[in-house]
């Protein structure tokens, strides 16, 4: 009981001695507080005269004045241009307008009629499976930067590609318009290899070998012809090289594919009675459809490709336009002169043929140039195709060689001659030498493209076979690989 009370009264003076002390203690100090936030600085508005620069860049098709800017300044026409992104959504559908039904008909036409939907699947196969290839990797691997010879994959899956953003393609069209406008230039490409295999081909071998040839082939060659960083893309890439043009694919779309073709076609061998029974197209009138079809979806592929509705694809419409027309005429007229008849599918063929030659220069010649490609296009495929094939007897079936490797290298030579400052300004800056380089780039895409043709040809006839059994191609592909036919009755 004493330790108790001892306790509590020690506890009492402890507490009366402290208590004193503790009132005489300044109070603790409250917790600063945080210091106000620095605001941000407001965007501002463009002065009229920013925004009539604006105006002046869009109507040019040149980058904006606000681009890039750090002073603050908030574009008011920050997304694609109206116009300029119309035509290329334009451009964009008469390019799968090409492939879908314009190649498909045109083909058709010119097989027999047992394996018309064999051609016309093959197609519509190549189109979905280039575009799974394209959303997947193929876009990043082509247009990214990288090496000279390849992309990354920064953009795979289409990163970053919305219809919003603009500069992957140009300044003033939607970065997913670029991505589908160059999609349906992939999607035709190995279209058009089928023309040289056809009724002949496993639908199976088809597929793997598009598989293989993209990666190998089309991506490197879109990436280095068109890409920023690309070895031969001389308009955009000033430590290029080999500063080449090429407006819109004679080099990319006709040469890869055309020398493929023809060292496909060897590898495959003849058609079943080649050169013993005739085998002539089974529908004249399909044919010619069709080619109305790609020469109308050939506009958006050429004109197209000045990536807006400007002076430059004026002038590709109409340089276009005068090669396809005199080349149909000069193929169709040769045929008069050294077989007795002009036939419709020597029109057809040397309007195809026009098309191919002038597409790497449209953009860059003038309307005699054009002419001048008109008469070197309907004449020179010809030669290939009714002689040179004949000389050496390989079996191109639908003249894909002929027409696309002969008339694509034509047409890469020719943009070296005929281009001229006055059909588009940045020639100047790569007329010196751009003979040289232009035969570069043909020897590069001719060698890379058989090489790289004739390795994959061999792994898919190790991993599938190419060929269908004898009888399968007798009864012919429409029935044994879709189980269909064109025709009943």
């Amino acid at each position: 009981m004493k330790k108790l009370f001892f306790s509590l009264t020690l506890f009492s003076l402890l507490a009366a001695t402290v208590q004193p002390l503790l009132a005489q203690a300044p109070p603790a100090a409250a917790p600063a507080a945080p210091a106000p936030a620095a605001e941000a600085p407001k965007p501002k508005d463009p002065s009229l005269e920013e925004r009539v620069a604006e105006i002046e860049a869009y109507m040019n098709n040149v980058a904006r004045p606000t681009t890039g800017n750090t002073n603050g300044i908030v574009s008011k026409v920050a997304g694609p241009g109206p116009g300029h992104n119309a035509w290329q959504m334009t451009s964009t559908a008469l390019v799968l307008f090409m492939t879908l039904p314009g190649l498909a008909l045109f083909y058709g036409g010119l097989v027999r009629k047992k394996n018309v939907l064999s051609v016309m699947a093959q197609c519509l196969g190549i189109a979905g499976l280039v575009t799974i290839l394209w959303w997947i990797c193929g876009y990043s691997l082509s247009f990214s930067s990288g090496t000279p010879f390849l992309g990354n994959l920064d953009m795979a899956l289409f990163k970053g590609v919305d219809g919003n953003g603009v500069g992957q393609g140009s300044n003033w069209i939607s970065n997913n318009i670029w991505a589908i406008f160059q999609l349906t230039f992939a999607i035709i490409t190995p279209a058009l290899i089928v023309g040289a295999i056809a009724e002949r081909m496993k639908f199976s071998a088809i597929l793997l070998f598009v598989t293989l040839w993209m990666f190998a082939v089309y991506f490197p060659f879109a990436h280095m012809v068109w890409g920023a960083d690309g070895l031969m893309c001389g308009p955009l890439n000033p430590k290029a090289a080999i500063k080449a043009l090429d407006f819109a694919g004679g080099t990319v779309v006709h040469m890869t594919s055309g020398w493929s073709a023809l060292v496909l076609c060897l590898i495959l061998g003849p058609r079943l009675g080649f050169g013993k029974q005739p085998m002539p197209p089974h529908s004249m009138a399909m044919c010619m459809i069709g080619t109305g079809m790609l020469w109308v979806g050939w506009y958006g592929f050429n004109a197209g490709s000045a990536l807006a509705a400007d002076g430059i694809a004026a002038q590709a419409f109409t340089t276009t336009t005068l090669a396809a027309a005199t080349a149909g005429f000069v193929w169709a007229t040769a045929e008069w002169l050294f077989k007795g008849k002009p036939s419709v599918l020597g029109f057809c063929s040397g309007i195809v043929a026009g098309l191919v030659v002038v597409t790497p220069a449209c953009g860059f010649i003038s309307t005699s140039g054009a002419m001048i490609i008109g008469v070197l296009g309907g004449f020179v495929p010809f030669l290939a195709c009714a002689y040179l094939k004949k000389m050496f007897g390989y079996d191109d079936a639908l003249d894909t060689f002929g027409v696309h490797g002969v008339g694509g290298t034509l047409g890469a030579l020719m943009t070296g001659i005929l281009a001229t400052k006055e059909a588009n300004p940045i020639v100047e800056g790569l007329s010196a030498g751009l003979l040289g380089n232009q035969l570069k780039a043909i020897a590069i895409t001719l060698v890379w493209s058989v090489v790289a043709t004739a390795i994959i040809a061999y792994i898919v006839k190790a991993v599938v076979g190419l060929r269908p059994t004898e009888e399968t191609e007798t009864i012919g592909l429409d029935l044994a690989e879709h189980g269909e036919e064109g025709y009943h009755g």
